[in-house]
């Protein structure tokens, strides 16, 4: 008994040690053939009785296998029973739309450099250096600040925040559903991600107040997770929808509020802040209803989170704290673009077995394999190591737009060319540092340059605090064709702006 317990600890060892990527193809092999798997059995038994008619002479010896085909066609009920109860249902983007802030709160270069002059509370070195960063920052000048933040000093009340959630949230809310001409009593379930502002009620709830909606609808609200949860909204919108069939509709929206949390100290590290991030919200809506497939132009490929928050340099690079003389912000160390890095390394490492061509895959093993050998016989190899190449595996790139150094390391990393980046510089220039919504700038400024066509995959990628690395793999099964150009109308035109392509 004690070598039976043993071998079989040996055997779940072995089972668990197996990396969940090396099961990846054989699950989307089975995932994607399971109606021809679940054919086989009666293909079987159409061919031994096709052979009996043509061959009468094994007529008589198909005669006996008679308990041969009922059980091979019991099995096959069971299969098509099994696979109808175990299907996951896909999930698809019915619409979505984003906020423009109106043209009364943007904020163009030397009004902001202007205003915090002007500001008590920061010093002249404070003020200097915002300068300088928002001058380095690739946005133009129609970026726009909350109402509270034109005030000198900024109103960083709850009744001012508030009022921006309201704004945003609801404008976009308004339009996709205006959009799609879904009613309020068919969403079922509703998701809202915002990292810094997290009010009571929540800011779900104010979505359930505001459009009436059923008592049985399911309401989350998402905060702390920085500009990578907008992904993980969906992540979560999509499981909810495909376990709960009384769920056909998810609304996800993704913003972040700027006026409770203005930072009015002078440290350094919780001053980009206030340069970086700009107004901005999304409402998005997802279905797994077929009659909708027929209309959406999105169907969602699969969403990968990875979370690095084990490593201590991770999780502190990004923090909310206070500061010497208690005034609260986000600090930002000096760590996040090596975390960052690090982490979309891991990340990529579960993505690709998921997306990537066979081809790919098997000439990154080669190379790997190549290396471990020449390491093994104690030679070094002078080559660089292969990266996969993930232009192979996707046709349009949606960036976070976290910051011009963001842009550039994935570039750099991802040998992407400046076309493909351009959806994400040109949401930092007209739109800023959005947060978790930045990604729908982006899809929109695709669209509207009428570059998405059917077929076409788009790998939408966001980092947020804790640390993570959170990504949406998009297949279109229908070319939008865009009615306006959505958050773009009446800027379309002058875009790309090649200044900011690389500075």
């Amino acid at each position: 008994n004690r070598s039976r317990l043993l071998a079989s600890l040996d055997a779940s060892t072995m089972v668990t040690s197996l990396p969940l990527s090396l099961l990846a193809p054989v699950y989307s092999f089975v995932s994607s053939h399971r109606l021809s798997l679940a054919a086989f059995p009666f293909s079987a038994t159409a061919a031994l009785r096709l052979t009996a008619w043509l061959y009468p002479t094994v007529s008589s010896a198909v005669h006996h296998c008679t308990p041969l085909y009922a059980g091979l066609t019991l099995l096959a009920v069971v299969l098509v029973l099994y696979i109808r109860s175990t299907r996951v249902r896909a999930v698809y983007l019915v619409d979505y739309a984003c906020f423009r802030p109106p043209a009364a709160l943007r904020v163009p270069l030397s009004k902001y450099i202007e205003h915090t002059g002007l500001a008590p509370c920061f010093d002249d070195k404070s003020v200097g250096f915002q300068s300088r960063l928002i001058e380095r920052s690739g946005f133009g000048e129609e970026t726009c600040l909350p109402p509270a933040c034109h005030v000198i000093p900024p109103e960083k009340t709850l009744k001012a925040a508030r009022a921006e959630a309201e704004q945003g949230i609801f404008s976009a809310v308004d339009a996709v559903l205006a959009k799609t001409g879904v009613g309020a009593e068919d969403i079922g379930v509703v998701v809202v991600n915002c990292t810094l502002f997290a009010p009571t009620p929540s800011m779900a709830d104010m979505v359930v107040r505001r459009y009436g909606l059923r008592s049985d609808v399911r309401c989350f609200s998402l905060s702390g997770m920085g500009c990578s949860a907008g992904i993980a909204g969906i992540g979560l919108a999509e499981n909810i929808l495909q376990c709960d069939s009384r769920c056909t509709y998810a609304l996800v929206v993704s913003t972040e509020i700027l006026t409770s949390d203005y930072y009015s100290g002078n440290e350094r590290a919780m001053l980009l802040q206030n340069c970086l991030f700009r107004m901005g919200a999304s409402a998005v809506l997802l279905s797994t209803s077929r009659a909708r497939a027929r209309h959406a132009q999105y169907r969602l490929a699969r969403v990968v989170r990875t979370h690095a928050g084990h490593d201590d340099r991770a999780y502190g690079c990004v923090q909310q704290e206070d500061d010497a003389a208690g005034e609260r912000g986000i600090a930002l160390s000096k760590d996040v673009m090596p975390v960052a890095g690090d982490t979309l390394k891991a990340h990529m490492t579960t993505l690709g077995p998921l997306v990537l061509p066979a081809s790919e895959l098997l000439a990154y093993a080669l190379s790997l394999a190549r290396r471990r050998l020449l390491l093994m016989a104690g030679q070094k190899d002078s080559s660089k190591p292969r990266v996969p190449d993930f232009r192979m595996a996707f046709e349009h790139f949606c960036i976070h737009a976290g910051g011009r150094a963001v842009i550039d390391e994935l570039q750099r990393g991802l040998g992407l060319s400046d076309k493909q980046v351009e959806p994400s510089r040109m949401a930092l220039h007209r739109f800023g540092n959005t947060s978790s919504s930045s990604t729908w700038y982006e899809l929109a400024y695709l669209e509207a340059k009428c570059r998405v066509r059917k077929g076409d995959r788009v790998w939408m990628v966001g980092f947020g605090s804790g640390f993570k690395c959170n990504s949406a793999v998009w297949v279109c099964i229908r070319s939008p064709v865009p009615l306006d150009s959505g958050p773009w109308e009446g800027c379309m035109h002058r875009y790309p702006v090649a200044a900011v392509q690389r500075d």
